[in-house]
């Protein structure tokens, strides 16, 4: 695969991992600006992305001496950390960047350190699970204004429409829980039906605002291994503000901590990805502050559970 591309910035000027061969850390940041296009030749929605979440905090945020009171330890949590750059992405050839995305991830994998993916739009995932084939049974966490499930769009089958669908076509993927989904979206009565045909548990926004997070964290198969797909839509806009399809009613901030260390302290995070950001659409740059908050607090996670 091509060398992955040093970022202007790393996130919170983490230590750059310039040979993905020989990493050595707990947890690898990996950026994927480019997935799989709908129109070839145009980049994502969310391409710029991955710069604007590695530039989001400060050294007050990001130096492992402070305290973080999200988790009552030091930022990061001890883990050792490093972030590994961007995939080359090929604006015609959506096989392709889904082939080095695989192929990325698989590299991480292969140093038994935990990939965390910043994308680039919610096509990129896709390529992401793929490279657990051999480190499977999986469990799928997602957080989503929408459910994902569509076969196609636009004749596009692997796109940030279908990436559930595809999902659930991987036979090591055995389980999702889908917290967040509200108002109208990709979902048609008959991807609803195909969801639920393949166990796949919902909660949606409401529940979740009426009823709490337990019943959702409740649904994680015990000590199982999962991946948290978080597309940042699922978030309330009031706290990213920056997405294609802004639904009110989403996740608060402090909800989306629950969600991580929720499933932390029931199964293990072998993975995450953080996608569908837009930043031109958050000229504040808000969004990107909570994202990378909710990375670090996924990176202390995964710490406290490698200790």
């Amino acid at each position: 695969m091509p060398a992955l591309l040093k970022p202007a910035q790393t996130f919170c000027n983490l230590p750059f991992g310039d040979d993905l061969a020989t990493i050595d850390c707990d947890v690898a940041i990996v950026g994927a600006p480019h997935g799989t296009p709908y129109m070839p030749g145009t980049p994502s929605h969310a391409a710029n992305a991955t710069g604007a979440v590695r530039r989001a905090l400060g050294w007050f945020s990001a130096a492992p001496t402070q305290i973080d009171f999200d988790t009552g330890e030091p930022v990061f949590g001890g883990a050792t950390v490093v972030d590994c750059g961007d995939v080359p992405g090929d604006l015609m050839d959506g096989a392709v960047n889904r082939k080095r995305i695989e192929e990325a991830t698989h590299a991480v994998l292969q140093r038994n350190a935990v990939p965390i993916l910043l994308g680039g739009d919610d096509s990129t995932p896709i390529p992401f699970i793929q490279a657990y084939e051999k480190h499977g049974p999986l469990t799928i966490v997602q957080v989503d204004a929408h459910i994902d499930w569509r076969h196609e769009r636009e004749g596009v089958t692997h796109g940030y429409s279908s990436t559930m669908r595809r999902a659930s076509e991987m036979g090591w993927v055995k389980h999702m829980i889908q917290i967040g989904a509200r108002g109208p979206g990709s979902a048609r009565a008959q991807e609803l039906a195909d969801a639920k045909a393949f166990g796949s548990k919902f909660f949606t926004a409401r529940d979740v605002h009426a009823n709490g997070l337990a019943a959702a964290i409740a649904a994680v198969p015990k000590d199982a291994n999962v991946i948290l797909a978080i597309d940042v839509d699922g978030i309330d806009p009031s706290v990213v503000p920056g997405v294609i399809l802004p639904a009110f009613g989403g996740l608060s901030y402090q909800q989306m901590l629950d969600v991580i260390h929720g499933t932390a302290a029931r199964a293990r995070i072998v993975g995450a990805n953080f996608v569908e950001y837009v930043p031109e659409r958050d000229p504040q740059g808000s969004g990107a502050q909570a994202i990378a908050r909710l990375v670090s607090n996924t990176i202390t996670a995964i710490a406290r559970q490698r200790r």
